[in-house]
């Protein structure tokens, strides 16, 4: 994707965790349903703040590793920490527009030090951003 493309990192273990649905008997299941979820996002964005065309990428760790990529969601695999993945894909693309998908504070912290945008899982299921400020 060129500069002009939003980036859109989603920490798949943050934001499976944030429902409590089940997901803990079968992560990669919840990971993948996650991913299908995304996959529309590419070419719709989330308007109103986020306008399509965007990447879309799926950081996924511990027993949801194997989740593959599918059209429209890059899934990438950390090897390490979740978060230090997430922060090094913020890092990369300094030039573009960053999104962040995550409710985990320290990694809140972390992204927007680098300059990139902060939302809740609650916005990505439903668009809405929570009054004062914090996404």
């Amino acid at each position: 994707m060129d500069a002009t493309t939003p980036l859109l990192i989603v920490d798949a273990a943050n934001v499976v965790g944030s429902r409590p649905d089940g997901w803990w008997r079968d992560r990669a299941g919840a990971t993948a349903r996650l991913r299908d979820s995304l996959a529309p996002v590419a070419a719709a964005g989330l308007p109103p703040q986020l306008p399509p065309p965007v990447e879309v990428v799926l950081v996924v760790e511990g027993r949801a590793r194997d989740v593959p990529g599918t059209a429209g969601v890059r899934v990438v695999a950390a090897a390490g920490s979740g978060d230090d993945a997430v922060v090094d894909l913020v890092a990369a693309a300094p030039q573009r527009r960053r999104l962040v998908v995550t409710a985990d504070r320290e990694l809140r912290e972390r992204v927007t030090a680098q300059g990139a945008e902060v939302y809740g899982p609650r916005w990505l299921r439903d668009g809405t951003t929570p009054p004062g400020g914090s996404r």
